[in-house]
């Protein structure tokens, strides 16, 4: 019993040290992706509608009584 579980760990740490990271170009593409949705978030939070609800809800949460 004690051999079938050792063979079976050590299949699975065989499995787990396979190289199945990204590769340099797949890292650009998502680097340029997140910067890409990181810029469209900030156009849109510094909309002049969307600024003037957060200035709201900041204003109404640090006037409220406690």
């Amino acid at each position: 019993m004690r051999r079938k579980i050792r063979k079976a760990a050590a299949g699975v740490r065989r499995a787990c040290r396979q190289d199945a990271g990204m590769v340099t170009s797949e890292y650009a593409m998502g680097i340029i992706a997140a910067v890409g949705f990181a810029l469209l978030l900030y156009e849109v939070v510094t909309s002049g509608q969307v600024r003037a609800e957060l200035q709201s809800i900041v204003k109404k949460a640090l006037s409220a009584r406690m």
